[in-house]
């Protein structure tokens, strides 16, 4: 009896024991490039309920979760299971308050795991309420007759007649783009492959590549004109020459030069183009023909979705990734009960935006990737919101982020201003880029800051074709000039600042721009931490450098990517960690007020184990100085180098009058402290674009003379109209524990103290009287 106790006993822990083992959950934390549990634990969420999001389990079919106020969860106040993915958003907001989550999963085989470990979080008093449909009614809200996408069938009686009445405008753009189609139709013989041997990235395969997404949009896009154009009324002309495009580009091999995983660039605008006019041209084709699509569409649907899901919910920092799953929405709602995946696509693509979107931002309206890619990515994420509020009935310009999306170009770029700020492509991306997606986001989120903002910079651009017709139906926004709000705005989770003398317009403004920022220098916004630019006048004067001849190249990746291209700190000669989600930074403290401006930025971490600190302190005394503190501590001697880059030719008459001028502005750069800096001057790129770009920036570099454990870098800027002079300069003098500047200004004097953490400002006006005063205790990282 024994031995056969001893016999079951081995048996049980052999299965069981092993059981628990396999089912135990993973709730390892998020790492670099993964979205990491949601909503963030401890903190208040923005939207009510939150999206949650955990970790994928290995072996999981299904998930349950379970949300309770009391820790025990005795009893679950909201309980959901059989849930798909590693997300959940529920159906319905919870009260206010704390709460705490859990979630499991159900193997293949219907066994449980254990429950995860429990998570707190909390609902505040001003989280937006924006419950997530449950899937059969999200599915259920879609029509089940075409069109689908952007208009439903009941509306097209109301559009018809708008064509013919208030829409006349736009209709009539719409028919003369139909009849530049029929007089010149695009080719539509499938674009060719790479040839043999062709290098990635070379000049030849970038040819290719874009190529090969203007041809796509070209085709597809001109069918879908045409067929949007015939359903509100216009000639039937224009729907035999929809379905002439769209059942050429159905031979195409959905696997070729336009597939998804060859080309996405191509892939992408086929797949969502290819939905829109198939879902436009519904009624002209015959069953043969929709059969034809289908199964192309069945191809490269799976093809995204076998891509994307579910990976991308818990890792969705891919660049790409996060314009095609929305794109793989429209597909799925274009096929709803047509091809039968098409349903999970919509529920992937829905999942997605509740749960894990977007991913770039902070709250406030921040944006990591610059000005480029957000008017890029964001601007065609507009299209999916248009869609979901058709289709779905789902208004995404309540979600948190958009409703503060547009405040990101109106402190980063008033009206006026020639430069983008940080990140990819950025550059000198003028505030009129961002004025067409903000045509929109005013007009959706009805904000008339906004609304002003479009209107002072030339009006409204509302997007060409079917879209603009859709949007032009919506009512208008009356707008409302910024000057009851701050000048300076902080975008903490994104890590930037842009202190502004104004918003109204950039020939009156100062900018500086600072960042120092949590999500590191990955993806596309890889400039260093505490780096800064200095705008004025409606000039760029101080920058960042370089241009990017193709993503990857040899300039993009060694000098763009590097901190030397920056107005930045090397140490040895060495930058920050680069492209690097861990290459963290943190702004420690932000103040704005009417005569003063502060940030300070701690950026160590991104230096790996070469500075054990690297404080950045901005003062900047509106509108003539700035003043920087940088304090760097080492664990080893080392050496310290001060990057200053500018648009245009430098002069340096010694460490404490650097001079730059550009158009209407200018300024003086004085460095302070330490003394006898080694400083050098060049306009070379190392390594340089390639020949077609046509650019010369020049590239100051300050460096401490001798090696130290430690170094206080002390920098006044004084930016001035051009062909004015910059006040006398600025004196530095070391008190105990401290220094102390005082800098001449236009009107008086300024005198600052940087004291341990603090720091104390002082206006006098030329009668020696007090003006204004400024004092911040502390700014060191937490």
């Amino acid at each position: 009896m024994l031995a056969r106790g001893l016999m079951l006993a081995v048996v049980l822990h052999l299965t069981f024991g092993a059981f628990a083992e396999e089912l135990a959950v993973d709730d390892t934390p998020g790492g670099p490039g993964e979205w990491g549990f949601r909503p963030l634990e401890g903190q208040p969420s923005d939207a009510n309920p939150p999206g949650f999001v955990w970790r994928p389990q290995k072996g999981a079919a299904s998930y349950e979760v379970e949300c309770a106020r009391d820790a025990a969860f005795a009893p679950a106040a909201y309980r959901a299971e059989g849930i798909r993915y590693n997300a959940h958003c529920p159906p319905k907001a919870l009260d206010k308050g704390q709460w705490h989550w859990r979630f499991r999963f159900r193997d293949g085989k219907g066994n449980l795991s254990k429950w995860s470990r429990t998570r707190a979080f909390a609902i505040g008093d001003g989280a937006v309420e924006f419950p997530m449909p449950a899937r059969d009614e999200l599915l259920g809200r879609i029509p089940k007759a075409h069109p689908r996408l952007f208009v439903r069938p009941e509306q097209l009686a109301n559009l018809r007649e708008r064509a013919r009445g208030d829409l006349k405008g736009h209709f009539e753009q719409l028919v003369a783009e139909c009849e530049k189609l029929l007089k010149n139709p695009p080719a539509t013989a499938e674009p060719p492959k790479y040839p043999p041997g062709t290098e990635r990235l070379s000049e030849e395969w970038r040819t290719i590549w874009w190529g090969n997404r203007v041809y796509t949009i070209n085709v597809l896009n001109g069918a879908a004109t045409l067929a949007f154009a015939r359903l509100l009324g216009g000639k039937e002309e224009y729907g035999q020459a929809a379905r002439r495009l769209l059942m050429a580009a159905v031979e195409w091999d959905p696997k070729g030069s336009t597939g998804y995983r060859y080309n996405d660039e191509a892939g992408m605008p086929y797949n969502y183009l290819f939905s829109r006019t198939y879902s436009f041209l519904n009624d002209l084709l015959s069953e043969d023909e929709k059969a034809k699509c289908r199964g192309v569409m069945a191809v490269r649907g799976k093809e995204m979705y076998d891509h994307l899901a579910p990976r991308h919910i818990w890792q969705p920092y891919g660049s790409h990734q996060n314009r095609a799953w929305h794109k793989l929405g429209e597909v799925g709602i274009a096929f709803l009960d047509e091809i039968p995946d098409a349903t999970e696509w919509v529920w992937f693509a829905a999942n997605v935006f509740f749960n894990a979107y977007p991913v770039w931002c902070d709250s406030d309206g921040g944006w990591h990737e610059g000005t480029s890619y957000w008017a890029s990515y964001i601007g065609r994420f507009t299209w999916w919101a248009d869609v979901m509020r058709v289709a779905m009935g789902i208004e995404a310009y309540k979600k948190p982020y958009f409703s503060q999306i547009g405040y990101y170009p109106l402190y980063l770029q008033p009206p006026g201003t020639t430069g983008g700020g940080f990140g990819d492509l950025a550059a000198d991306r003028g505030s009129k880029s961002a004025v067409p997606v903000m045509t929109t986001f005013a007009s959706q989120a009805r904000n008339p800051y906004w609304q002003w903002y479009v209107d002072v910079q030339g009006g409204s651009q509302e997007e060409k074709g079917y879209i603009g017709f859709v949007r032009g139906a919506l009512p208008k926004v009356e707008p409302k000039p910024p000057t009851g709000l701050p000048t300076s705005r902080c975008f903490r989770g994104t890590g930037q600042a842009m202190l502004n003398t104004t918003l109204l317009d950039a020939k009156d403004n100062v900018e500086v721009i600072f960042k120092s920022s949590p999500f590191g220098t990955q993806s596309h916004g890889y400039d260093a931490q505490n780096a800064f630019l200095v705008y004025a006048f409606g000039e760029r004067l101080l920058v960042s450098t370089g241009r990017r001849d193709i993503h990857g190249s040899a300039h993009h990746t060694q000098w763009m990517w590097e901190t030397k291209s920056t107005n930045s700190i090397t140490v040895n000669g060495q930058g920050q960690n680069k492209h690097s989600s861990a290459s963290v930074g943190e702004i420690t403290a932000f103040s704005t007020s009417e005569g003063f401006d502060f940030v300070a930025g701690e950026a160590a971490p991104a230096y790996g184990d070469r500075l054990k600190r690297f404080a950045r302190r901005i003062l900047f005394v509106k509108p003539q100085l700035i003043l920087i503190h940088d304090r760097l501590e080492a664990p080893k001697p080392s050496t310290f180098e001060w990057w200053l880059h500018a648009p245009t030719t430098m002069e340096v008459n010694g460490q404490g009058d650097i001079r730059v001028v550009n158009g209407q502005a200018a300024c003086r750069v004085a460095f302070l402290a330490p003394a006898d800096l080694k400083l050098s001057l060049t306009d070379k790129f190392d390594p340089p674009p390639r020949p077609r770009v046509k650019l010369t920036e020049w590239h100051l570099t300050a460096a401490t003379p001798t090696p130290t454990l430690a170094a206080d870098f002390f920098a006044a800027i004084h930016p001035h109209k051009a062909g004015a002079a910059p006040p006398a300069p600025a004196r530095l003098t070391q008190a105990e524990g401290g220094y102390t500047i005082e800098a001449p200004l236009a009107d008086g004097k300024a005198v600052i103290t940087f004291k341990g953490e603090g720091v104390k400002a002082l206006l006098y006006a030329r009668d020696g009287s007090l003006s204004q005063d400024f004092n911040i205790e502390g700014s060191k990282p937490k």
